[in-house]
């Protein structure tokens, strides 16, 4: 008997160090939602809510989506665990971009090289679209295009970037072009898909143009020359687009530049640095954390530009003070109905970060805490 005991002991001992090494095989536990309540901002008969993609840090697996309700006030954190519990990885490695196209909501997970196709309404999972180092997202007649790099950082010979296009009811890849180096936002013009090459992974050797594609073919018809390193690319309502160039963090700074499409030239150059903006109506709003490797800081700045003029407007669409405490801009929209302006705050990267609204006159009306880097927002429509 003492030897059976001495045997059932062991293998219990057995088990137990077994159970501790691969935790018994159990599935990570489903990061719950929270949930946070702002002022009340009045019913809207358009605008029912908005989605905020953070980001997360790299290698970290925490990107994670937020979403707002308008008519209820009340902000949710965390949304896709909890929706979906099956997919045990969360959603993924670097958040990098989001937007609604009819029913579905896009959100492009770089790192994990993929798109998730959720349903607007309600979070939950339609589809997985594979696309290895996928960027940005824009759409354009029942078509989705998400551009992508190629190669890997420091290297010299890395290929030319590629555009996807999507077809949103099939969801499937239906074509593919190939860019410039590295490519990252794009917009649309009379049938004609802008996209804005940066060549980021071989500094000094940046890129400096736009891919001219036509979409019916689906073929790079030219190449516009504006500026190394060029990242944000939106358009305004009289066919215009405004492209920002990152310099080279040293000897050629942050630029602006408005490209003519009728033909496809520069014809503005803002001398204002820029990291993130977005157009409302006749106004962009903006803000740049440039940064300097020769001081190793960064200087913020918040400023305006009258897009029908092509002028740059006097003061800030912030006139509290706020931006005092703002460490880190991240991302920035304009609600398209009361032009409330919202601004995220990355903070130092590694923790939750902050959600700004701000009056059309530029006074905070709330802020939220948010997940880690929160950076891209896409509102929600009835």
């Amino acid at each position: 008997m003492k030897n059976l005991k001495s045997t059932v002991s062991v293998f219990l001992i057995s088990s137990t160090l077994l159970c501790s090494v691969f935790s018994c095989r159990k599935d990570p536990a489903v990061i719950p939602e929270q949930e946070e309540t702002v002022p009340p901002n009045g019913q809207s008969t358009e605008v029912r809510g908005f989605y905020l993609l953070n980001e997360g840090n790299l290698n970290m697996n925490k990107a994670s989506l937020d979403y707002f309700d308008f008519n209820s006030g009340i902000y949710r954190r965390n949304i896709y665990n909890e929706t979906n519990p099956e997919i045990t990885k969360g959603l993924g490695d670097v958040g990098n971009d989001i937007g609604i196209y009819g029913s579905k909501l896009y959100v492009v997970v770089n790192v994990s090289n993929k798109v998730e196709v959720l349903d607007a309404k309600s979070g939950k999972r339609i589809r997985q679209i594979d696309i290895a180092n996928c960027r940005y997202i824009t759409f354009h007649k029942g078509r989705a295009y998400v551009s992508a790099y190629l190669g890997v950082v420091g290297d010299p010979k890395a290929p030319a970037g590629k555009v996807s296009e999507v077809d949103t009811a099939a969801l499937q890849i239906t074509r593919e072009v190939t860019v410039g180096r590295q490519p990252e936002e794009m917009a649309v013009v009379a049938d004609k898909l802008y996209v804005a090459n940066s060549g980021g992974y071989s500094p000094p050797d940046y890129e400096s143009t736009i891919s001219v594609i036509d979409l019916s073919s689906f073929t790079e018809l030219k190449r516009i020359e504006v500026a190394i390193n060029l990242h944000r690319l939106k358009k305004d309502k009289y066919g215009d687009l405004y492209v920002s160039s990152r310099g080279d963090y040293f000897d050629i700074p942050s630029r602006l530049f408005v490209i003519d499409t009728k033909d496809d030239r520069v014809k503005k150059v803002f001398n204002t640095a820029v990291s993130n903006f977005c157009i409302d109506q006749d106004t962009a709003y903006l803000y740049s954390t440039e940064f300097s490797y020769q001081t190793g800081e960064n200087e913020v700045s918040y400023k305006m530009i009258n897009v029908k003029d092509e002028t740059m407007l006097d003061g800030r669409f912030i006139t509290d003070g706020t931006e005092y405490h703002i460490k880190t801009p991240q991302g920035i929209v304009v609600h398209p109905v009361t032009k409330d302006v919202f601004i995220t705050d990355a903070k130092d990267y590694v923790s939750p970060g902050t959600l700004y609204c701000f009056s059309k006159e530029g006074k905070k009306k709330w802020q939220v805490t948010t997940g880690d880097i929160p950076a891209h927002i896409a509102f929600h429509y009835y």
